[in-house]
């Protein structure tokens, strides 16, 4: 698939065929994906808890603030920041900045490699922190950062309109 056709045709699926599983060597060409992101240093601060477990996906759905629709997907991958990695080397702002930006290049690589093979995602980061640092046993100096929602689309959403480029580029100074 062109990386055109990819960036213009995924969209955020919140519907998934709950019977269809999704493969180890898919998912490990998408976790694969997210690793060759850039990252500041190359310190690559990303770090990944793959989720099947039904009950595990429920209280991940219950923690992003009642999102239930979360568990029809098969697969959660929760993406986490490693601040401590970033900020050895960048301090503060490799805690608070770097290893954000480094992990959501590796999310968005997984979003365009799971539709290139067929697959729908959703990037969630509205949840509470804590309460999935507590069901995953997530250590101190690892942030998680985002759930992506990973399976068999079961819906084709709309395309949705984005602001023009005459609307949000600057040339030269803002």
């Amino acid at each position: 698939m062109d990386v055109f056709d990819a960036i213009k045709g995924r969209r955020s699926i919140r519907e998934y065929y709950e019977d269809v599983d999704v493969p180890e060597d898919d998912l490990s060409k998408i976790l694969e994906a997210a690793i060759q992101a850039p990252s500041a240093g190359n310190l690559q601060p990303w770090e990944f808890i793959v989720v099947k477990n039904p009950k595990t996906r429920e209280l991940l759905a219950k923690a992003a603030l009642g999102q239930y629709w979360m568990t029809t997907a098969p697969v959660h991958v929760v993406v986490c920041a490693n601040e401590t990695r970033s900020s050895r080397v960048y301090g503060l702002r490799g805690k608070t900045l770097y290893c954000i930006q480094d992990t959501a290049a590796a999310i968005q690589n997984m979003l365009l490699a799971a539709y290139a093979l067929g697959y729908g995602t959703c990037w969630v980061g509205a949840f509470d922190e804590e309460a999935v640092r507590r069901i995953l046993n997530i250590p101190s100096g690892v942030r998680p950062v985002a759930i992506v929602t990973l399976g068999k689309p079961a819906e084709q959403p709309y395309k949705t309109g984005r602001r023009p480029l005459k609307d949000v580029v600057h040339r030269e100074a803002y």
